[in-house]
């Protein structure tokens, strides 16, 4: 096996590895504020969204850390233990209690922010200048099929029920927590790359310890203006991982079907994401026009779909009771115009991810564990704040504030972009800026 087709056997790996686990734990985030709705007339007393909350909270902190972490056990080692605890947490789901839950809550946090340092450096090592934006497009795709796998699950297993029993429940997350320790042992299969180094060169980077350098990174101008983007990102992670499908499910107007089309929606959130994250991988090395253009794509797709969501969905669904809402908004509730906002939310979301994945790996080439650390902890405190909000904030302002954010996300990407571009086109080093 070649050197270039062994980096891509890994970056597959990668890929699969992750889809396993977050098939698991996204069907798990898409369905647990349902799930708990129907637990919390017995002891159990937990709030699906607090626990995001938590988890993102923590994940935002441990982000400091996890460049250490990562440097001293290895991005494999990282990756492994860290899909364990995602394992536990969804465990936590067969037979629940609340203290338990805020717990495995706190730990997932931590283990996130190793995982994503992790696969962050591992996708790094795989790539090259030329190689970072196909590998980022089919790390994502494959990621984001996780989507499709658990949901298509859901929606046929809970089709036309109106409420969830234990043993429904049971049975979803004991195939859950299999699927996601599947995913975490294929991180072994990936190969290490041997140290491509002259004998005695030294790695400057490794001089300063990671958190060190994650301090000093996240103050630079271009990490700054893409922390902007970035947070969009995490508010719009939270919308369509947690609030839209709680949305979905809180109308009554869509009768008998309005559970199963949690998993339909997270059908087509999946769809979007693999779409994008496919073509933008296949098209990276053909585009002259650089990123700019495709996260343009992105806002307006998102755009479009806030506005529908605006007129299709009532303004009280995020925070509806258990018997969900009779409400509508400024049209009759349309299964249909749910389904596609669904699809136009991952497909905007893999326009965003895929670039920011793409920019910094290629201008933190030769500091990929704390660039990658200051995205997951920008983008993991925003979610954190948008879960916590999200318990208390009617429709229209969660969406007014994705539009504002988005907004300023979208111009400080190309702020970025266009400097970046000009020094190449000089003959800087990229890495440097």
């Amino acid at each position: 096996m070649t050197p270039d087709s062994k980096k891509l056997f890994n970056v597959l790996i990668l890929g699969i590895s992750f889809m396993f686990i977050f098939t698991a734990f996204q069907t798990c985030g898409n369905i647990a504020q349902t799930v708990i709705t129907n637990l919390n007339s017995t002891d159990f007393h937990g709030s699906g969204y607090t626990s995001m909350s938590i988890i993102y909270g923590v994940f935002s902190a441990s982000n400091l850390i996890s460049p250490s972490v990562v440097a001293l056990v290895g991005p494999q080692l990282s990756m492994f233990i860290s899909g364990i605890f995602y394992s536990l947490y969804i465990a936590v789901f067969i037979q629940p209690s609340t203290w338990t839950f805020y717990t495995a809550s706190v730990f997932i946090g931590i283990a996130a922010a190793v995982l994503w340092t992790a696969q962050g450096n591992c996708l790094t090592i795989n790539s090259d200048e030329n190689t970072i934006g196909r590998n980022s497009g089919v790390f994502w795709a494959l990621l984001q099929s996780s989507l499709f796998f658990g949901n298509l699950y859901i929606y046929f297993a809970w089709q036309g029920k109106t409420y969830i029993s234990e043993s429904d429940r049971r049975t979803v997350f004991i195939a859950l927590t299999v699927i996601s320790l599947v995913g975490t042992v294929l991180f072994f299969l990936i190969r290490k790359q041997e140290d491509t180094k002259a004998p005695g060169e030294e790695d400057s980077t490794n001089e300063i310890p990671g958190d060190k350098r994650s301090i000093k990174l996240s103050f630079t101008k271009e990490i700054l203006l893409l922390s902007v983007t970035t947070a969009y990102t995490g508010l719009e992670l939270t919308f369509f991982s947690g609030v839209y499908g709680t949305c979905i499910g809180a109308v009554n107007r869509f009768g008998t079907e309005e559970k199963s089309l949690i998993g339909l929606s997270g059908i087509f959130i999946g769809v979007g994401e693999i779409l994008g994250g496919g073509i933008f991988g296949l098209l990276s090395k053909k585009s002259r026009f650089g990123r700019n253009p495709i996260v343009m794509l992105g806002i307006i797709v998102h755009f479009i779909a806030f506005y529908l969501i605006f007129v299709n969905m009532p303004s009280n669904a995020p925070v509806a009771p258990m018997e969900g809402t009779d409400d509508s908004a400024y049209m009759i509730p349309s299964k249909e115009v749910a389904m596609f906002c669904s699809f136009l939310l991952g497909l905007g979301d893999s326009c965003f991810n895929t670039q920011l994945l793409s920019i910094l790996g290629f201008l933190y080439s030769e500091d990929s564990a704390p660039a990658f650390a200051i995205f997951k902890f920008v983008q993991s405190i925003c979610a954190a704040v948008a879960y916590f909000y999200s318990n208390y904030f009617l429709l229209q302002w969660q969406l007014l504030i994705m539009v504002i954010v988005g907004f300023f996300g979208t111009i400080t990407f190309f702020a970025v972009e266009w400097k970046a571009a000009a020094l190449l086109a000089r003959g800087s080093d990229y890495s440097s800026i």
